[in-house]
This record gives C-alpha cells, sequence and structure tokens, in this order.
C-alpha cells in the first residue's frame, strides 16, 4: 500500500508512519522541517514532502500514486495558548486545507482517504452516557475554537464525500499520549509540567485519553479492509484529571499534587495565566478553554472501533510509563 501522511512529525502522525513501515507499506510524509523528520524516524524508509497545509497546491503534485491518504495534520497546538484570534488560521488550515487535499487526492485517483478529527466534537447522550458517532455535539464546542473547527471539517468533508467517488473514513480519537509526542501536545505538555513540578493540582473534570499508538493501529485497520463506515471514534477510556494526575505519579515515582481546585478557584487561575502569558510570551500552564472543556466530563463509545476494526486500548498507566521513559530519555527531563 502506498501511503501519504500528512501530519507525519505529530504525536499520531509519526506513530502512524512507524506503524507503517513495520507492516510493510511504503510511506510519503508530508513535513514542515525535514531535519526535524530525519532527527525523529532516523533512518526509517521515508520519502519526505517538504511542504505546508496551508499551500496545498504547492505539494499536491506529490500525491500521485497513492493508494491511501492519511490526513492527521491540523492546526492546534499554539491554539490552546492566549493571544491572537485563532479562527482565520484554524480555518484555513483545519477546514479549506482539509478539503483542498482531499480534493488533490481524489484528482489522484487515490483509493481512500482517512481524515483524523477529534471526539471533542461529540458530546454525552440526553441521558448522560457515552456519546456515540451519531450523537450531536456537546454546547461545550461553541467556547472551544478547535473544536469548532473539527464540527465544521467534518460536515465540509461530508459535503465533499456527497460529488466524490474516493472514501473518506473519518476518524475520531480521544485525548492521545504516547510516546514520540516531541511538540508536544498539551497531552505531552501537561505530562512534562508534572514532571517538573509545575502542576500544582488538579480540578473536577476529566475526558476520554488514548494511546496514539493504539489510534494509528486502528487507522491502518481500517485502510487495509475493502469496506467499512463513515466515521470512527477511537477515543480509548474516561479518565478524570485526578486519575490522570494518580496514574503519572505511579508510574514516575514522583509526588501526586494534593490540590484539589474549585472550578471558580482554577478559573481564576487560568485567567491569571493568560494574562501572564500575554505579556511574557510563555505558555500558560492552563488555560479558561482547556478547564471549561474537561468540565463538560465528555464520555465516549467506541464499540463501533472494537467491533469493526479490532480496536484496542492498552493500560492507560503502560502508556504513561511509555511516554514518561521516551521523555526522559531523549532530554526532556530528569
Amino acid at each position: 500500500m502506498r501511503t501519504f501522511v500528512t501530519g507525519a512529525t505529530g504525536l499520531l502522525g509519526n506513530n502512524l508512519v512507524r506503524e507503517l513501515i513495520g507492516r510493510g507499506h511504503t510511506v510519503k510524509a508530508l513535513v514542515r522541517s525535514r531535519e526535524k523528520a530525519e532527527k525523529l524516524f532516523g533512518d526509517l524508509a521515508i520519502e519526505y514532502i517538504v511542504g505546508d497545509m496551508e499551500n496545498v497546491a504547492a505539494f499536491a503534485g506529490e500525491l500521485a500514486g497513492t493508494d491511501v491518504l492519511f490526513h492527521t495534520a491540523a492546526y492546534f497546538r499554539e491554539y490552546y495558548q492566549p493571544g491572537e484570534d485563532h479562527w482565520g488560521k484554524l480555518k484555513r488550515v483545519n477546514i479549506d486545507g482539509t478539503i483542498e487535499i482531499l480534493k488533490a487526492a481524489d484528482a489522484a485517483r487515490a483509493k481512500k482517504a482517512l481524515y483524523v478529527s477529534s471526539s471533542g466534537v461529540i458530546g454525552l447522550k440526553p441521558d448522560g452516557s457515552a456519546g456515540d458517532e451519531n450523537t450531536p455535539s456537546h454546547p461545550v464546542t461553541e467556547g472551544n475554537l478547535y473544536f469548532k473547527s473539527k464540527v465544521l471539517g467534518e460536515a465540509a468533508v461530508e459535503e465533499f464525500a456527497k460529488s466524490h467517488k474516493m472514501p473518506v473514513i473519518q476518524i475520531l480519537p480521544g485525548w492521545m499520549f504516547g510516546t514520540g509526542d516531541a511538540a508536544p501536545t498539551s497531552a505531552g505538555q501537561l505530562v512534562l509540567d508534572f514532571l517538573s513540578g509545575n502542576l500544582p493540582g488538579t480540578f473536577d473534570g476529566g475526558t476520554t485519553v488514548v494511546d496514539a499508538a493504539d489510534v494509528a493501529i486502528a487507522m491502518i485497520n481500517a485502510a487495509e479492509k475493502e469496506r467499512c463506515g463513515p466515521k470512527y471514534l477511537i477515543a480509548g477510556t474516561f479518565k478524570t484529571m485526578r486519575e490522570i494526575a494518580q496514574t503519572m505519579a505511579e508510574v514516575s515515582g514522583k509526588p501526586e499534587p494534593k490540590i484539589r481546585f474549585p472550578y471558580m478557584a482554577i478559573y481564576s487561575f487560568a485567567v491569571v495565566q493568560e494574562l501572564y502569558s500575554r505579556l511574557t510570551g510563555k505558555p500558560a500552564l492552563v488555560t479558561r478553554t482547556a478547564i471549561n472543556t474537561m468540565r463538560a466530563r465528555l464520555d465516549h463509545d467506541s464499540s463501533r472501533a472494537v467491533n469493526e476494526l479490532g480496536a484496542s486500548f492498552r493500560p492507560f498507566a503502560d502508556t504513561l510509563r511509555s511516554e514518561i521513559d521516551w521523555y526522559r530519555q531523549n532530554g526532556y527531563t530528569v
């Protein structure tokens, strides 16, 4: 299988590339920095395509001969910090860029595409139970512009599918953790803050968490199947913020943060952190967007992916142990 992977140096992307190579598939990897990619992947047999999702036309010709497009790239990391209005770039990359690359893949006669969205676009069922692929979004989506971009992106993908023959499979991961989170993502930054003693406490909230490698495996299973459904939650298991902190403490040997912040206290702390970030240019430890998203306690039902794609979810402790080991081995922390 000849594959094209966007966002190849990201947390999900690099796990996906490694799994594809391990299964004997060929990989063209879209990267913004060849140097960064070579450092991350070493001597793996990968063809690097230097480009950016803000200019799909510049690399669209490289999709020629592709069997499957894995579109994992998205704009989100910088968005979770305060500052300028990010909606313009969120729309340009996560919505407009997505449709442009799907059109390019279809023009190149790719057999299928897998588009990575987010479980955050799925709310809870009316009775409060875990949402599935048919559950509408939660009101918190409107206040989280990244989730909003994914809701609109999914709608655009579904419109694309009505007028194009190339099948597009939507993949909705939970909050991803795992090895190779070099950027890092918000999850990786949480782990690093904990390891460095910069996580003063936890607050009431939670969400579904998943190992990026488990998402990658299920995605490749979907690509290799002759037929499968149009959308899959690969969200993992629900964990509260306290359970995440407890597990980090368990596998790292470092003490668990003892403070339990009430909502108004952590919200006020986030306001101060955002002001500090704007004044200094340093990242905020927590933002109002992150707090409100976790407070929604979105839970998700991944049974369709389990039953149809063979998805499975390793223990969260194993994921965090591997991630912490990776950070220590690569000089992120002591």
